[in-house]
């Protein structure tokens, strides 16, 4: 499986273009056609069937690999990362499953690559514990929700913001956004630091209308996490349930103080029992994930 015969390659220095434009040319699959395929290589290990199968979501692996470019790596390493991770889950995919290797391999990818921009940054870089990681993929989304665009350091009430969502110290927020700060580029650079070659990086930027395999592949993720959550919090009380719920899971959230006199307890007693009660539910999504054979991300 790792030496796959005619995968279309594209190299550092190669044109990002005619890559998509080679991608295009593998058809997609039907259910039945990918089923029949997955059935061929699960029972037979028909590698004919798996190079099918691999070349036919090409597209959605480039298009995953573009979401992370901001990390200043090249776009080429990228997408051959996810594709490492697009063969791993033909490897491991189990039509019998009931859902589609699209929604499968998004895991995949998104786990080669994230492991890949993480080697890559180097864990002195940017800090080991699972927080950190956390935030490390997650601080450049929020701050495009937030609208902070400022340039330098952030204003103390968005640190703060992001602090209390990711559940991170704001000392934290305001180091990695420092470090991630130095990966930013024009989008009018050359490619080429002799400003020769193939253009500019916005001419990177991948098409951003959705396609339908990833707006399926999207769909179907979503109802596999909402299944996962809803069965993990089969694992808590109802105490636990209710205060996490009510806590995490509702906008606006209810205070300690709230949640205490609600069920005379002190707001202590209430942030252990949350706290206790999201770790037990991270330990259930886990068991969760391994179960349906699927790679283990930060934030689980």
């Amino acid at each position: 499986m790792s030496s796959m015969p005619n995968l279309p390659a594209l190299t550092p220095e190669g044109n990002l273009q005619r890559y998509l434009d080679d991608i295009r040319k593998f058809p997609m699959l039907d259910p039945d056609q990918e089923f029949m395929l997955a059935k061929r290589w699960r029972e037979h290990e028909d590698r004919e069937a798996a190079h099918e199968l691999v070349t036919s979501h090409l597209r959605l692996v480039a298009k995953i690999a573009m979401g992370y470019r901001g990390y200043g790596l090249p776009v080429a390493e990228l997408i051959s990362e996810g594709n490492v991770g697009m063969m791993q889950a033909v490897k491991r995919f189990d039509p019998d499953k009931g859902f589609r290797l699209a929604t499968y391999a998004m895991w995949w990818i998104r786990a080669s690559i994230q492991e890949y921009i993480l080697h890559s940054w180097s864990l002195v870089k940017i800090g080991t514990t699972a927080a950190q990681k956390k935030l490390f993929f997650n601080l450049r989304k929020i701050k495009g929700r937030l609208q902070a665009f400022e340039e330098g350091d952030l204003h103390p009430e968005t640190v703060e913001k992001i602090a209390t969502e990711l559940d991170v110290p704001e000392q934290d927020v305001i180091n990695m956004n420092r470090r991630l700060a130095g990966s930013d580029n024009s989008l009018n650079a050359p490619l080429r630091a002799d400003g020769d070659g193939d253009g500019e990086w916005q001419d990177w930027l991948e098409d951003e209308s959705d396609d339908q395999e990833s707006l399926l592949a999207d769909s179907e993720e979503l109802s596999i996490r909402r299944d996962m959550l809803a069965d993990a919090m089969q694992s808590l009380n109802e105490r636990e349930r209710h205060i996490l719920k009510e806590r995490r899971l509702s906008d606006p959230a209810k205070t300690l103080e709230e949640l205490s006199q609600e069920y005379d307890i002190s707001r202590e007693r209430v942030r252990q029992i949350e706290v206790r009660a999201f770790e037990k539910l991270q330990k259930a999504m886990r068991n969760a994930a391994v179960e349906r054979k699927l790679p283990l991300q930060e934030g689980v």
